[in-house]
């Protein structure tokens, strides 16, 4: 579970988070909306610690990550998985080694448990048949080409679902999408939906999404937290976001037109 309590935060004169709390149970799908400079990233950046808030408390199952030494920070992040915007794959890697990076990074060089990963993720998200296929001509055939492939080979859809093979890699218990649709078309914004919600089913993963896309919000969260301004002004479930009666969130979903009743 993740608990925000109070946090603050600003750069400068400018106040970016002004008390922000809030509970993210585990195995939910939760989404964080706002518009564009409103605070979600820091927010973000906050839970996983890559900032210190100038007050205020961020909880990852019962630790506090701001009051911990930094291998003990390192090791609560080891449960998170990161997609990021526009996927972020490195382009001087093949598919294969930008998924298992993360565990390279970790000091982990045993091959056989790379490449097991590797299937692994990579058969979950959809881009192979599943695992217990493995050693059929049909498995090898598409493993021997999928693993080879460079960045630069994939469509915007296969690129997203490679990314978010690299999140699950060492089975993470929270995964952070940011934007995971912006810039792909409707069909394949369609598709990673889906995914995101069938990956939460299928491994009891809680996700946290940072979007403007509304109409993803609607399909695949449980719980909705809105920032305006720093500000909460909106945390609770999916649907009663569309019949909230705060102003802000009215003219926000008005604006993305979004059917709310």
């Amino acid at each position: 579970m993740i608990e925000v309590i109070n946090l603050h935060k600003s750069f400068g004169e400018k106040k970016v988070l002004n008390g922000i709390t809030l509970t993210i149970p585990d195995g939910v799908t939760y989404c964080i909306i706002g518009r564009s400079g409103c605070g979600k990233s820091v927010l973000i950046k906050n839970i996983v610690g890559l900032l210190d808030p100038d007050e205020g408390e961020v909880i990852i199952d019962g630790q506090n990550i701001h009051n911990l030494e930094k291998d003990e920070l390192f090791r609560v992040r080891e449960k998170f998985g990161f997609v990021f915007q526009g996927s972020a794959l490195f382009d001087s890697y093949t598919v294969y080694e930008n998924v298992v990076i993360g565990l390279y990074e970790r000091g982990i060089r045993d091959e056989k448990f790379l490449v097991k990963e590797a299937i692994r993720t990579l058969s979950a998200v959809g881009l192979l048949p599943k695992p217990e296929e493995v050693g059929t001509k049909e498995f090898e055939s598409e493993w021997k080409i999928l693993k080879d492939k460079m960045p630069a080979d994939l469509s915007g859809g296969m690129k997203k679902r490679v990314a978010v093979a690299r999140a699950l890699v060492g089975n993470p218990s929270y995964i952070f999408y940011d934007e995971p649709t912006t810039g792909l078309d409707p069909v394949t914004s369609e598709q990673v939906d889906n995914l995101i919600v069938e990956l939460a089913k299928k491994f009891s993963i809680t996700s946290i999404i940072i979007t403007h896309d509304l109409f993803s919000v609607f399909k695949i969260a449980n719980y909705v937290a809105m920032i305006d301004d720093g500000n909460l002004v909106f945390d609770g479930e999916v649907e009663k976001l569309r019949y909230s009666q705060e102003p802000v969130v009215r003219e926000f979903l008005e604006r993305y037109k979004t059917k709310v009743v």
